[in-house]
């Protein structure tokens, strides 16, 4: 139960990580400039340890059979949003078409101004992982990640990356850009994961 849970009903106060509070609007939160989008060069780049690599231009991407999930978003700097509806291509799609090696237990998350973010394939593997580019019926904005978000609820949002361009499977664990700085490699919100030095010993291995 969040640390502010007084202040809603219980079925609302049972959403809200401990540290975290509900607001209204969506905060914009992001490292490095927002960056122009060209739908003629723009392509996602999937590699690593996987049988196909492949890419995908924005055209083939937007093809794709879409779904539409509701889903919480909890960020590590406390605050939540509840509700959101997000619409675009599961991870999964993406996964059954790069066919992942046995050894494949990470995945990369690549987005602009050398952004990475990592998540344990078992994370990225639940069902409500998107690569998304609508939210509530509308396109992203930019500073919202058009043309494309990672989207894994169950995380604090800065595994969500923004403007993603790649997404790389590894057979080892590679700290992504706030990991480096001091958060926590799984980021589960209820656990309250922030920061490394709550991590345990085999972190680094272990999704």
């Amino acid at each position: 139960m969040g640390l502010f849970s007084k202040e809603y009903p219980p079925e609302v106060a049972a959403r809200v990580p401990p540290g975290n509070r509900l607001v209204k609007s969506w905060p914009v939160l992001h490292y490095g400039p927002i960056p122009r989008f060209d739908g003629a060069s723009w392509d996602l780049d999937v590699r690593g340890a996987i049988a196909n690599p492949f890419t995908l231009s924005y055209q083939e991407l937007r093809a794709m059979p879409t779904v539409s999930i509701g889903a919480d978003m909890h960020c590590v700097t406390g605050w939540t949003t509840l509700d959101n509806a997000w619409e675009g291509v599961p991870f999964r799609a993406i996964r059954d078409m790069a066919e992942p090696l046995p050894d494949a237990r990470w995945v990369i998350a690549h987005g602009a101004n050398g952004y990475t973010s990592n998540l344990s394939l078992e994370a990225m593997d639940e069902d409500d992982v998107l690569l998304a580019w609508r939210n509530q019926g509308e396109d992203l904005s930019p500073e919202h990640g058009f043309p494309l978000r990672l989207v894994v609820p169950k995380r604090y949002a800065w595994k969500s990356a923004k403007w993603l361009t790649g997404l790389e499977f590894t057979e080892r664990n590679r700290r992504g850009f706030w990991e480096e700085r001091g958060y926590h490699v799984h980021a589960e919100p209820f656990a309250e994961e922030r920061y490394s030095y709550q991590e345990g010993p085999r972190a680094e291995l272990e999704p």
